[in-house]
């Protein structure tokens, strides 16, 4: 197992083969829905269709018999947003002002949820939901949840046996403002913050618990620049479909910006999510035509590109014109870039990245990409 944290030998394609054999015990078909408490989900929903280009899918709320919270799901492609506002002082009040706007749900479909339940508990995982079952005329869902890092949980969602919507309890949403999508097409990884410490805590918890292994770690020899450092873990499951990486920071001169999001979200949370497109550059310029702010890369990060990555398929000159970075591992090649926080607390943020063959997380970008992330701290003051 050692020659998997050893990043300068890392292989995805023979990672792959080393664990294509062992049983997985917990097999997870895709990330179902990721849930987001936010204080305003009405007004959420129009800045996440709006800015982001997500359709209007499903709604639940005092008009459905929802007394207590109000959601709104949206969809692109295979990726499905809940936005979910407390109507109540309960439980979601609570979290959100402890935390702000965040995600609390990251949803994971499975053949079997009560299996699913019964699989991680044996093995030591806290439990946030039991067993139970929702049912409408389109069918039944299956749902258990245990929890991970902080506040946030995990949901085992069963549908084999429904047709309907999203969930019983769900209406159709629909409304005549429909932006179109902007290319989004799946969830590639999701990045959980850490406290100090605890990245080998919560490895140790989805290799041990989850059946996940450890597909490569970064240490702060990697992840660093003259101020700041973090470390991490990628976590993934037996088929690859499910990667988590997990991020605690280093100690550095100043305060990394895993600490920041530590400080602001008060606790260990969801740090960023990262979804896929085809065409990045199309993604991107409708992204920034809708409003959303991505970090800035410096203009001299394109000078040894070609350098280092040798040739590729897109125009150097439009990639730099969008702030697109680009880095390539054995396999091939990724186009990635990330939004600046997309909450007033400086915590959840987005990537938006482009695989072309690379199963890697872009380890030439690091330097620049934490650099731009500290010229945003030092704007903030928190740096």
């Amino acid at each position: 197992m050692d020659n998997l944290t050893e990043v300068k030998n890392f292989n995805y394609a023979e990672t792959k083969k080393i664990f294509a054999g062992a049983a997985d015990f917990l097999p997870i078909l895709a990330t179902d829905y990721v849930e987001f408490y936010v204080g305003n989900a009405k007004q959420a929903a129009h800045y996440y269709k709006t800015a982001f280009g997500f359709q209007e899918l499903a709604y639940a709320g005092l008009e459905t018999g929802m007394r207590d919270r109000t959601s709104y799901v949206l969809q692109q492609d295979k990726i499905k947003l809940v936005l979910t506002t407390p109507l109540n002082n309960d439980e979601i009040a609570s979290h959100l002002t402890k935390h702000g706007d965040g995600i609390k749900v990251i949803a994971l479909r499975v053949n079997d949820a009560y299996d699913a339940y019964a699989q991680t508990m044996s093995r030591g995982a806290k439990s946030y939901i039991e067993p139970y079952e929702l049912h409408d005329e389109s069918g039944v869902v299956r749902l258990s949840g245990i929890y991970t890092y902080g506040d946030t949980v995990h949901l085992f969602v069963e549908r084999k046996n429904y047709k309907g919507l999203f969930l019983p309890g769900y209406e159709k949403w629909q409304t005549e403002y429909s932006p179109i999508d902007t290319g989004l097409k799946y969830i590639d990884h999701m990045v959980g913050n850490v406290n100090l410490g605890e990245m080998e805590v919560w490895s140790k918890f989805y290799a041990e618990v989850m059946g996940f292994y450890n597909l490569i770690t970064f240490d702060d020899k990697d992840i660093s620049t003259a101020y700041t450092a973090l470390m991490s873990k990628v976590m993934t499951n037996g088929n690859g479909y499910i990667k988590f990486p997990i991020n605690e920071p280093a100690k550095g001169l100043k305060k990394s910006q895993v600490q920041e999001y530590l400080d602001f979200y008060n606790g260990p949370g969801c740090q960023h999510i990262a979804v896929a497109t085809d065409d990045i550059v199309y993604t991107v310029s409708e992204m920034r035509k809708r409003g959303v702010e991505f970090l800035y890369v410096p203009g001299s990060y394109y000078d040894t590109v070609k350098e280092r990555v040798g040739i590729i398929e897109e125009d150097l000159n439009e990639l730099k014109k969008w702030g697109i970075m680009v880095d390539r591992d054995e396999e091939g090649y990724l186009l990635q870039i990330f939004t600046k926080p997309v909450e007033d607390r400086p915590t959840l943020f987005f990537e938006i990245i482009q695989r072309k063959g690379a199963q890697s997380f872009g380890k030439g970008n690091f330097q620049a990409l934490f650099e731009s992330i500290e010229a945003e701290q030092a704007r903030r003051g928190t740096l």
